[in-house]
């Protein structure tokens, strides 16, 4: 019997086209947002925290960055550093996403950084208490396109609360808090969280008034054939169950298809989903699967990353037609709860 494809071939071609979103709007509230704010994951020692930003000063390591593909999307790239005694992780992380900056030749090429040319970071603090990183920037930072002033909202934003500890972000500006972004007045007068989206797109005939938002992970693919995993926050439907439209979503794949590709069939059906304090079990159905077949591992990585990041759990138990004996094409089992894949687009420079 033929097996089945798990996952879509996808031609990356043509322009990326987002919905237009009024800046000066916030985009969730805080009550319809907190379903995508992120799971805060320990991380035992800092060879393993790509996907938290963490570094061990005086050792090489991975920091996870927010850097725009060629497409226009923000994705996390994973970058080799080392921090300085003196160093916080965040300052170093953000000092990464300056454009042309200092580590400019440590990025893969068909990434770009976001934070305008010749922008220094004057400060970072982070509150442990409150959970709130305070960056301030020099004056480069309001010189940017009217068109990239989400986009920088969204890369900071996403980079600093991937670490752990830090919930909220707060931008600065030459001693002063922003109430406002420079350009076109992206409202800052509320602590920035991943209430904020990324990549924001909305499903056919969705009232943004009247929507629950999820983010998925789908695919795509560098000049260089290497894939990597995007992050799209799409308005849907209000639903009771984030979970369930979030893999739902997940299944019918990306609006865009040209650029991004779907991590799993749309035949494929979610028969339950329960949450049991930090583990969420997830239960697909397929008719074609065959039990001892193997799964892509973009797609069980994906699906991770999307239930995770729709929860706020740590990890997730994949049954498939209700067995989890779930294995990947790389041989990693998925019978016990997995936790975020560490290392996440870990891309060539």
């Amino acid at each position: 019997m033929i097996q089945k494809r798990w996952i879509r071939g996808a031609v990356l071609s043509g322009v990326l086209v987002l919905p237009i979103l009024t800046s000066g709007c916030v985009l969730f509230s805080q009550e319809t947002s907190q379903n995508i704010d992120p799971p805060q994951i320990e991380v035992k020692d800092g060879t393993e925290g790509a996907e938290t930003g963490q570094a061990v000063v005086g050792e090489e390591n991975q920091m996870t960055v927010y850097l725009e593909d060629r497409n226009g999307y923000l994705a996390p790239i994973s970058l080799q550093t080392t921090l300085g005694a003196n160093e916080q992780a965040g300052q170093k992380a953000l000092e990464m996403m300056v454009e042309n900056g200092a580590y400019a030749s440590q990025l893969p090429e068909d990434f770009r950084a976001v934070i305008p040319q010749g922008t220094q970071i004057k400060s970072y603090k982070v509150d442990k208490e409150q959970k709130i990183a305070t960056v301030e920037f020099s004056e480069p930072f309001n010189d940017y396109n009217v068109q990239d002033e989400r986009t920088i909202v969204e890369a900071i934003t996403w980079t600093l609360t991937a670490m752990t500890g830090i919930e909220g972000v707060e931008i600065w500006y030459e001693g002063a808090k922003l109430p406002e972004m420079p350009v076109d007045g992206y409202p800052l007068d509320e602590t920035l969280t991943r209430a904020v989206g990324i990549n924001i797109e909305a499903a056919e005939g969705v009232n943004y008034a009247q929507s629950t938002p999820v983010t998925l992970y789908f695919s795509a693919v560098t000049l260089n054939d290497e894939q990597y995993y995007v992050p799209v926050t799409r308005l849907v439907a209000r639903s009771s169950s984030p979970a369930q439209a979030a893999l739902e979503q997940l299944i019918s794949g990306p609006l865009n298809k040209k650029e991004l590709t779907s991590v799993i069939l749309p035949d494929v059906q979610v028969k339950n989903i329960v949450q049991d304090g930090d583990v969420v079990t997830v239960d697909l159905q397929d008719e074609a699967y065959q039990e001892g077949q193997k799964l892509p591992t973009e797609m069980l990585q994906a699906l991770v990353l999307s239930v995770t990041e729709n929860t706020g759990a740590s990890t997730v138990q994949i049954k498939l037609n209700g067995e989890a004996n779930v294995v990947d094409e790389a041989n990693k089992s998925y019978s016990e709860p997995v936790g975020r894949p560490h290392h996440v687009n870990a891309i060539k420079s």
